[in-house]
Order: C-alpha cells, then sequence, then structure tokens
C-alpha cells in the first residue's frame, strides 16, 4: 500500500493544501494520506490553538474524501505537547505500517528549508520525497541531498505545482476583516467565522 503524509501547522488549512492533496492523490497513486498537524519549531507563532488547527484539518480531511475516502488526520505530533520533528514522525509510521511504501509530500517553501530540519539525511531512508514547485525551472537556493545520495534527482521528485496563497495571507485577510471565502474549503471558511479566528 502507497502511504503518503502531508505534515503542516494548518493555520488555517487553505485550498492550496487541498489541492495539492488531490493532485498529489491522483499523480502518485495514493492509497492513504494521513494529515499530519504539528507543532513546527520553526513556526512558534500560531494564531489558533492546537484544537483549532487539529479541527480545522479534519474539515480539509473531509473535503479531500468527498471525492474518495482515503485521508485521515493524525494528532500524534500534538500528543507529544513539545516540538515536533519530520524525522520522528517517520519513525512512528513506518513503524506502525511497516509494509506499506510511504512518501513524504513537502511545498517549495518547507523544502528551501529541509537541510535545517533535524536528521534530515535520514528522511531518504524512511520514505520517499515529493516535493511541489511552483514552476519548472531550477529552483535557486534549494538544498540538495546529502553526499552519501548519488543521484539528487532520484531521490527527490519535483512536481511542478502553483497555487499562489498561504495562511499567513489567510490570517491577515481575515484579520483585517476581508473575505476569505474563496481562499479555504467552505467548511473551514465557516469555522473560521464561528470560533471568530485570527481576528
Amino acid at each position: 500500500m502507497h502511504l503518503a503524509v502531508f505534515g503542516g501547522t494548518f493555520d488555517p488549512p487553505h485550498n492550496g493544501h487541498l489541492a495539492l492533496c488531490l493532485f498529489a492523490r491522483e499523480l502518485l497513486e495514493i492509497d492513504r494520506m494521513i494529515i499530519s498537524v504539528s507543532n513546527n519549531p520553526f513556526k512558534q507563532n500560531r494564531e489558533a490553538g492546537d484544537f483549532h488547527r487539529k479541527h480545522m484539518a479534519e474539515l480539509l480531511s473531509s473535503e479531500i474524501n468527498r471525492v474518495g475516502s482515503c485521508c485521515e488526520v493524525s494528532g500524534w505530533e500534538l500528543e507529544k505537547q513539545q516540538p515536533s520533528y519530520t524525522v520522528d514522525l517517520l519513525r512512528y509510521l513506518n513503524a506502525r505500517y511497516p509494509s506499506d511504501r510511504l512518501t513524504l509530500l513537502v511545498g517549495e517553501d518547507s523544502f528551501r528549508e529541509f537541510s535545517s530540519w533535524k536528521e534530515y539525511e535520514q528522511l531518504f531512508l524512511l520514505c520517499g520525497i515529493v516535493v511541489f514547485r511552483r514552476s519548472s525551472k531550477e529552483m535557486d537556493g534549494l538544498p540538495r541531498p546529502p553526499s552519501n545520495i548519488q543521484n539528487w534527482r532520484e531521490a527527490i521528485r519535483f512536481i511542478d505545482f502553483a497555487y499562489l496563497v498561504s495562511s499567513t495571507e489567510v490570517r491577515e485577510l481575515a484579520g483585517a476583516g476581508k473575505s476569505i471565502s474563496r481562499l479555504v474549503p467552505a467548511s473551514v471558511h465557516r469555522y473560521i467565522n464561528r470560533h471568530a479566528l485570527y481576528r
């Protein structure tokens, strides 16, 4: 079985996340997708609490499952009550699903920080890595796999994916009282309004 994991703070999840997951599921023939809500040590200024972020990720998962059930949300990183690291999550998933083929889905922005991730060299041994980038051109300044990876073009798969929306943009618009209805799934939009998030 092909298992993909897509991690993030999801503060909030937006239509770019939704489109990426749907695109990846079909293109990569994913059987099961896990959305993992993180306590990313590089993103300490989270505006919505863990409860809200996990619930919004569950709404995102429900949107994905509208067109084929395959997605679930993991709160394992949140339950640790401490900064979470991708390498630890992948070790946990490999132990839980030892017979599955594991793929890590990464956006270009996150991949630009890849070499600063905890034990990032180990990720190549734990999973396949797919990076969704914004253009087909070579991306200046992107990290390369460590020296023990002989062919980085085989170690990492790059897929063109341009969807210019960010959680930061959504939060700023919501905070300014502007509409975000076209940027987030309808269920997430209703949740943000109901709980007056980002105001």
